[in-house]
């Protein structure tokens, strides 16, 4: 009976190798669960400040459409009060000039609010992305 001993030690081993296992595992499925978490909570708040982003561009092109039109009607309202074909002509010119001036500013506007909404909205990300690459070579470089 000399192996008993042997075995009784086999077991106890490999207890304490499969609790060891156990924990390291269950450490591991705790952190990358908190590291989900936070990917999830920077994914959201990243939507919400493009959620936001895209509705000031929405407020910005309604302004500029009423705007847009409010013009259009006073010229159709100048329009009918012209005496001669020369004074229209000049009328459509200027309307089309300050319309087409108009339009390219607010394009300007647009494409410098998407911008803007596209790198606020990236921060976030861009924070998880660093944070969770810090924390994955963590134990590499250990």
């Amino acid at each position: 009976m000399a192996t008993t001993p042997n075995y009784a030690q086999f077991v106890s081993t490999a207890k304490d190798q499969v609790e060891k296992s156990t924990s390291q595992f269950l450490k591991g499925f705790e952190s990358l669960n908190a590291l989900t978490k936070q990917n999830v909570d920077a994914f959201v708040k990243s939507s919400s400040i493009l959620a936001k982003g895209f509705e000031d561009i929405s407020k910005s092109t309604a302004a500029y459409t009423q705007s847009a039109l409010e013009a259009s009607a006073a010229a159709g309202k100048q329009a009918l009060t012209v005496k001669t074909v020369r004074d229209l002509v000049d009328l459509q010119s200027t309307f089309a000039k300050k319309s087409f001036d108009s339009a390219v500013a607010e394009g300007t506007k647009v494409s410098e609010l998407s911008v803007k909404a596209a790198n606020e909205a990236f921060q976030p990300i861009s924070a998880q992305i660093n944070a969770t690459l810090s924390k994955l070579t963590k134990p590499l470089a250990a």
